[in-house]
């Protein structure tokens, strides 16, 4: 059975913890879609886990709905799980008043380790074009684990494209290239974007051409981060986006990544390769990481965390973001 699907529903009367997590999720969809439709924003999370019994992360790409269930001990067995979801998300496409058609609903594993954390999930697919801030991004709902747009750096990106005019970008650990889209967009003369996975460079370079952004003068480059580094000229890149895995020991890598351990030097590596009063963001999903500051040859270094939260994840502290000038 695969791990990402469309569904139908069993009517299963509710309980009054549904009901719970109903008023819940009326009550923050109509407080976040107000604020979307305000700033033009089509893409954009409305619920994550708020309730314990109901682990669930529900975002909305335009006339879709992406939903995840973390995976946690709920005591049931199979097809009564199977039942309590379908009546999960009859609720939900009542209250988002989306059909049941149009919502993708993805299981998520806890692994041992991160190598397979992009594994394809479904035969199944269903790829659309989601609008962002006037570009156009692909979008995977039902294939892998994410959907190829991080929707918490939606200001993020912003900032990128604020800052870019005339300036060579490199964007490592780029993944689906949003971050190389906004360089791009916002004018800048070069854009280097360098991942790992071979499936994930070829969708950055899709991302570049569907906004008309194929210049020979953006590049993609298939390589292991951690070893890249040490073949850039020094001085080279007016700005640096750096948005690494917490943990990867992918058996492609030479090493294997721990972000708190390789944070420093990797940062000074980055800086090495950065031209003076040149600027890094660097973001990580580790939720307990300590910034080293004092070890990192840098000028200026400010944590950015609250200020690039969207409002759909204020709740939510789910990264550190900071901004270094070298």
């Amino acid at each position: 059975m695969p791990l990402a699907f469309p569904f139908v529903f069993i009517k299963v009367p509710m309980s009054s913890k549904l009901q719970m997590f109903e008023n819940r999720l009326t009550k923050v969809y109509r407080h976040i879609s107000k604020l979307a439709r305000r700033q033009h924003i089509t893409c954009y999370r409305v619920y994550d886990d708020d309730i314990p019994e109901f682990p669930f992360s529900i975002e909305i790409y335009e006339d879709h709905v992406y939903i995840a269930e973390y995976n946690r001990k709920h005591g049931m067995e199979e097809e009564a799980h199977e039942a309590w979801l379908d009546s999960c998300l009859e609720l939900i496409s009542k209250v988002l008043e989306i059909p049941p058609g149009k919502i993708w609903v993805k299981q998520r594993q806890r692994k041992e380790n991160r190598q397979s954390q992009y594994e394809k999930l479904s035969i199944e697919s269903h790829i659309m074009t989601a609008h962002e801030a006037g570009l156009q991004f692909k979008v995977n709902l039902s294939d892998y684990l994410d959907t190829g747009l991080f929707l918490d750096h939606r200001i993020t990106r912003g900032m990128v494209r604020d800052e870019a005019k005339d300036k060579k970008v490199l964007n490592l650990f780029c993944y689906t290239g949003s971050f190389s889209v906004y360089a791009a967009a916002g004018g800048a003369t070069e854009v280097t974007s360098v991942d790992l996975s071979k499936t994930y460079l070829a969708w950055a370079e899709e991302n570049m051409r569907l906004n008309g952004f194929d210049s020979p003068q953006h590049t993609f480059v298939h390589a292991d981060v951690l070893q890249y580094l040490d073949t850039l000229k020094l001085n080279t890149y007016d700005m640096v986006i750096i948005d690494p895995p917490t943990f990867s020991n992918s058996k492609r890598m030479k090493d294997f990544l721990d972000i708190q351990r390789d944070h420093v030097d990797l940062l000074n590596k980055v800086l090495l390769a950065t031209k003076k009063d040149g600027v890094v963001y660097f973001s990580n999903n580790y939720r307990r990481f300590i910034l080293e500051s004092d070890k990192i040859n840098a000028s200026s270094i400010k944590d950015i965390t609250n200020q690039t939260l969207p409002f759909d994840f204020q709740q939510k502290l789910i990264r550190k973001c900071y901004r270094l000038i070298k």
